[in-house]
């Protein structure tokens, strides 16, 4: 379970599946209630319909045992009083209107009212009506609708009133029980005083209905979980077979160590694009990177190999024959070693990130240093602040000026300048053959020296301006060449002020 839940494609199957579930369970709630809600206004609706076509008879003069009673639905007639005094035919239990008799009761005075038949509690006397006032006040208080009360005291006869009460419950005819609907609507009619009628509209339909529907969500909501679960898993598994190709080919690589391979880059524009474009780019400064040590090691290993040589073959004569010793040789190979040595050393901690650290060093007074005792060497500085490693900033002039010195004719140039409030500029110039353009660039390369045609011992392993460039881009800087005015070479060293 872990491992497959630790898969992109299922976790976002899953994520799908439980938002979409939440949201259908959410809507089929709102539709169930939204539907139930609407059904039950209608049976609202249908009920007041009904007992205002019974008030209407009523206000006509229709008698009690002449009004068209559905025999379906269920329908009371309570006079002042609070007697029933007509219903549907067949009634046998009803709750919810506030009255549970189902037969109608004789009237007090034993004779109806106008249209009504002796025993079925029409009345038509003053006392009666005073009894009906009373009932009205007994019925407003029983039912806490003031409302109502105060629309039956200023009924005219005839009328019908405009409002209506709706209340819920449940009704038997002829053995057969629902749940209805009951609308309550108040008529004055003349003699008779003011009657209320309650009719019902059976809440069977509704139940049905959100039944139906209930039924159809519990069917198919899991059938449309399960679709978008599909279509989720699908669609994920194709917009994922491009990061798969990627990480079998990076497997292949690893297993390989081939890292002049690449990775498949999609035909699309998203993110998997963009990851593969990322990667390749990852793997070819891996391979440059690689590559360079390469030739790194190689390039030491031949640059070593010269002067241990030649020292080994001195000392070997001057065992077998020691007064053909070359001491001055000897010396001079084994300085020429120490100073690889050291160049390789501060090489390789340059590689590794070396951290430099943040004295404060006047630039113009490092310069005047480095340059003393140097013949054919000309400074003009000025006062600069720069921030950085003393030793490492040696080694650049250090390696700046001997550069300069070996192809000079004559003589060297060094001007230290502020350039603005951001920048300090160390230029040193000499008067000698200067860089080809096509080899501006190239000179900076680890182990590259132009000049062939000299001897390798008249100058150094092609490691001093790698060197230099390597400081200056640790210290934020930047060294380039350019054509000097006196015809030559002008190196330019660019440091951020303190």
């Amino acid at each position: 379970m872990r491992r497959l839940f630790g898969s992109v494609r299922a976790r976002a199957t899953l994520a799908a599946t439980v938002v979409v579930a939440v949201a259908l369970v959410a809507a089929g709630a709102a539709v169930l209630l939204s539907l139930r809600s609407n059904l039950i206004d209608e049976a609202g609706t249908q009920a007041e319909r009904a007992a205002r076509n019974v008030a209407a008879d009523l206000s006509g003069g229709t008698p009690y045992t002449g009004l068209e009673l559905d025999d379906d639905e269920p329908v009371q007639v309570v006079d002042g009083d609070g007697r029933l005094v007509a219903a549907t035919e067949h009634l046998e239990r009803i709750s919810g209107t506030g009255v549970t008799e189902v037969q109608p009761q004789p009237s007090a005075g034993g004779t109806g009212g106008a249209g009504a038949t002796p025993g079925t509690g029409g009345t038509g006397d003053s006392k009666d009506s005073g009894d009906s006032g009373d009932a009205e006040d007994s019925d407003d208080d029983t039912q806490g609708d003031d409302a109502a009360g105060d629309d039956r005291s200023a009924l005219e006869p005839g009328e019908i009133a405009d409002d209506v009460r709706l209340t819920a419950g449940s009704a038997t005819i002829d053995g057969k029980s629902a749940d209805y609907r009951f609308a309550a609507v108040e008529v004055e009619v003349p003699d008779k005083g003011t009657l209320t009628v309650y009719a019902g509209a059976s809440l069977d339909p509704e139940q049905s209905a959100v039944d139906t529907a209930q039924t159809v969500m519990l069917v198919g909501f899991p059938l449309l979980l399960g679709v978008v679960a599909a279509v989720t898993w699908l669609v994920t598994r194709r917009a994922l077979r491009p990061v798969e190709g990627i990480r079998a080919e990076m497997a292949a690589i690893t297993a390989s160590e081939d890292l002049a391979r690449r990775v498949p880059v999609p035909d699309t524009h998203d993110e998997v694009a963009r990851l593969a474009r990322t990667t390749n780019e990852t793997l070819a400064a891996l391979e440059t990177s690689v590559e360079r040590q390469r030739r790194f090691v190689a390039d030491a290993s031949h640059e070593l190999r010269s002067p241990i040589a030649s020292l080994r073959t001195q000392l070997e004569v001057a065992a077998a024959h020691p007064e053909l010793l070359d001491l001055d040789g000897a010396v001079e190979d084994t300085v020429r070693l120490q100073h690889l040595a050291a160049d390789l050393l501060l090489l390789a901690r340059l590689d590794a990130g070396e951290r430099v650290t943040d004295a404060r060093i006047e630039l113009g007074a490092l310069v005047r240093e480095r340059a003393a005792g140097r013949a054919g060497v000309t400074v003009r500085a000025d006062a600069v602040e720069v921030t950085g490693s003393r030793g490492q900033l040696e080694r650049v002039l250090d390696n700046l000026l001997d550069n300069a010195r070996r192809h000079a004719r004559s003589e060297v140039a060094v001007t230290v300048r502020r350039d603005g409030d951001r920048r300090a500029v160390v230029e040193v110039a000499d008067d000698g053959d200067g860089v080809p353009p096509e080899d501006r660039e190239r000179i900076f390369e680890r182990f590259v020296r132009l000049d062939e045609a000299r001897a390798r011992d008249d100058g150094g392993a092609g490691l001093g301006l790698a060197i230099a460039r390597d400081v200056a881009a640790r210290h934020g800087g930047t060294l380039t060449v350019r054509a000097a005015s006196a015809g030559g070479a002008l190196f330019e060293l660019r440091l951020p002020l303190a």
